[in-house]
């Protein structure tokens, strides 16, 4: 009886009949080699690999406090003061919804101030002014609401 044991026998036969031939990735150098260990390698390669970000790793109050911060760019490019608000206040019903039952470690978050982001929100658009053509309309409108009560104070 030989030394080679059973399993040494059957990588041996299976290189003999080329079932390790023309496997993908070879004669190419191992990924991450000459790095130090990691031990969670395999969590990391697997959210780079699916592409999912790794602040979906997060307890809940860090997300929404990671939410906060970015509140300023996620509403920059909003159209209306409303919309800015309905995004305001999606973001504090979450906080609200994690306030009546906390989840992960105790850490401090509180609901956002809307009337100081709708604030921000208009300092950092550029002024607005209306065109010529609104500016006739609304005169007309106006003229016209003059001449109409002009009316009735001259049947009274």
């Amino acid at each position: 009886m030989s030394d080679e044991s059973w399993l040494d026998k059957q990588i041996r036969l299976a290189q003999e009949r080329g079932d390790f031939d023309n496997l993908p990735g070879t004669g190419q150098p191992l990924p991450d080699h000459g790095q130090s260990y990691d031990e969670q390698w395999w969590l990391k390669s697997y959210l780079r690999r699916e592409g999912v970000p790794t602040e979906a790793l997060l307890p809940p109050p860090l997300k929404l406090r990671k939410e906060i911060e970015r509140l300023p760019g996620t509403v920059r490019d909003l159209p209306s003061e409303f919309a800015v608000r309905q995004a305001v206040d999606q973001l504090n019903r979450r906080i609200a919804d994690w306030l009546r039952n906390p989840s992960g470690p105790r850490i401090t978050v509180s609901p956002v101030n809307a009337d100081k982001v709708v604030d921000r929100w208009r300092a950092e658009r550029p002024s607005a002014t209306p065109a010529p053509a609104e500016s006739a309309v609304s005169h007309r409108r106006a003229a016209w609401w003059r001449r109409k009560s002009r009316r009735r104070s001259e049947i009274d």
